[in-house]
């Protein structure tokens, strides 16, 4: 401490002194001289850690005016400077601002992330404050309602490849919605309110939101009664042109835009074979602000108890929808790009995954091993290395237990707990006799495999291509 002490002292007066000669107007040679002088002085003191600033660049708070009565599930923060920041609610916000700070206007993408919610957890039902969520996005100007078809084909393909029971898409769109509210007599100033409400039929029933709408955001019980005659119908590609002749809704602008835009968007989810699970539901809202065209929800269904009734829905697991003027709410000059996507509940899925199995009394598999190398008796380590490494080279996916005696019983339990399929052992006369003995997890039979046999008799079982040579 005192050396550096000395150091300072010593930059101090080298300092003022190349200040002095400035001052005097010294010639250049003799202030370039000293400023050397001065910079090898700093050069030898070096930084002084215990004084060095961290300059963070915090970011604004983007959120607030974009989620509707929602926002009070945005986790707000604070710095130390009262300036508010806030955890991120979605992955569709941030993805706007990222297109508006690069000057993006076409872009297709998927997107894996955590998000937040100040929401009360239920486990059971796949609701937490903290999960991850899947987006799928297009971004770009395109002829209308193909990209929608798109992430409608997606969905759909990702929902059915999941396994996990059947399902139906809900579709509308904020402009049939916004119209339908303004010929029924709602406020502009109501409009939003109104839809978070509605929004809620698939969890309560009419006159539950009706009350609410009239008892607790002051709708006329008249203009609630008109809302409940167009927000109870639900169909196909026959009701969207239903509605195209309907004396009042067919002369509201925003509506007939709406309608005809999902007339175009059946036709495409016809051509792509989906639009079985489509239905045209006026009661799905989506109560987010920045939906500005189609929207949609996907809910799984329960079987029903008798043939003929209607299935009753379990929850959502995928939404979406058409956003075209999110991101230029975030561009400097207002451009647009029009945009389009879904989410998948990451978590949802997994509870939902998770219930059935254990409903039906199955093991949750942990991990995608094929094999596990075990070996019967003491001091096999080294083989079993050589073994799974050879399974490893082969695109087999090998594990062995990290332990170098390890019991054949608890190589054998791990694999039941972890759903391994199948159980490589390596044994003293295995190894005399050059052969594998391959046991079946769920069955407990066991074969002798010959070692140059076994990567392909795993393949076999395990549903993998087999080299053909």
């Amino acid at each position: 401490m005192a050396e550096r002490a000395a150091l300072e002292e010593l930059v101090k007066l080298q300092g003022e002194r190349v200040r002095g000669l400035k001052q005097q107007k010294a010639s250049a040679e003799l202030i370039e001289e000293e400023v050397a002088k001065l910079l090898k002085l700093k050069a030898q003191l070096g930084p002084d850690e215990s004084k060095q600033k961290f300059v963070l660049k915090t970011p604004k708070e983007t959120l607030t005016g974009k989620y509707g009565e929602d926002s009070k599930l945005i986790y707000d923060l604070k710095d130390q400077g009262g300036e508010l920041l806030s955890l991120r609610y979605d992955l569709t916000v941030p993805f706007a601002r990222y297109l508006a700070m690069n000057k993006l206007t076409n872009i297709k993408r998927y997107h894996i992330a955590k998000v937040y919610r100040r929401d009360n957890p239920a486990m059971t039902r796949g609701r937490y404050r903290e999960f991850y969520q899947c987006d799928f996005d297009i971004a770009g100007n395109f002829d209308p309602m193909i990209p929608d078809a798109e992430c409608l084909k997606i969905m759909c393909e990702i929902l059915s490849s999941l396994q996990i029971g059947d399902f139906l898409v809900k579709v509308n769109d904020r402009r049939i919605l916004d119209g339908m509210f303004a010929i029924c007599g709602v406020s502009d100033s109501k409009f939003r309110t109104i839809c978070s409400s509605v929004d809620k039929l698939d969890k309560v029933s009419w006159e539950e939101v009706k009350n609410e709408m009239v008892g607790e955001k002051g709708l006329a019980p008249e203009v609630a009664d008109r809302i409940g005659d167009y927000v109870q119908q639900h169909g196909g590609v026959s009701l969207v042109e239903q509605l195209l002749q309907d004396p009042k809704l067919s002369q509201n602008k925003q509506a007939l835009e709406g309608l005809g835009d999902l007339k175009l968007l059946f036709e495409y989810l016809t051509l792509f074979g989906i639009d079985d699970k489509i239905s045209f539901d006026l009661s799905l809202a989506r109560g987010l602000d920045y939906y500005t065209g189609v929207i949609y929800e996907a809910v799984l269904l329960q079987t029903p108890a008798q043939a003929g009734e209607e299935p009753l829905g379990v929850g959502s697991v995928a939404a979406g929808g058409r956003y075209d003027g999110l991101v230029g709410m975030f561009d400097p000059k207002g451009r647009k790009v029009p945009c389009v996507g879904l989410s998948i509940g990451v978590e949802r899925i997994f509870s939902i995954v998770e219930q059935r199995l254990e409903a039906l009394e199955e093991k949750v598999r942990t991990t995608e091993t094929q094999v596990l190398v075990a070996s019967a008796q003491k001091k096999l380590l080294e083989e079993r290395l050589k073994l799974v490494s050879e399974l490893w080279d082969a695109g087999i996916k090998a594990e062995l237990l990290y332990k170098k005696n390890p019991k054949l019983l608890n190589q054998l339990q791990y694999c039941e707990e972890a759903g391994i399929p199948l159980v490589a052992i390596i044994g003293e006369q295995e190894l005399k006799d050059g052969v594998i003995k391959l046991r079946s997890v769920t069955s407990r039979e066991e074969v002798d495999v010959r070692r140059e046999d076994l990567v392909e008799e795993i393949k076999r079982r395990t549903g993998q291509p087999l080299c053909i040579c």
